[in-house]
């Protein structure tokens, strides 16, 4: 499987089949979104869109911003 982590607007790829979106769990926290799964060219990919839908989250809070840039989450 491929996995890509896209930024704004990747939320439709072209000739990308028997797609799902599917929550994801992890040790490292909750992901910024579904990932959808699918098949391209008969290649399996699991796509996250780094901002999630509709670009809710904006690139100060994600995880892939710099240390320096992040903003503070109390838990």
């Amino acid at each position: 499987m491929l996995g890509i982590i896209g930024g704004s607007g990747v939320y439709n790829i072209e000739g990308l089949e028997n797609t799902r979106w599917v929550k994801a769990e992890s040790s490292f926290g909750e992901a910024s979104d579904e990932i959808l799964v699918g098949e391209l060219a008969g290649q399996s990919i699991a796509f996250l869109p780094r901002h999630g839908r509709g670009h809710r989250i904006p690139p100060s809070r994600s995880t892939s911003a710099p240390t320096s840039t992040r903003s503070s989450v109390s838990a």
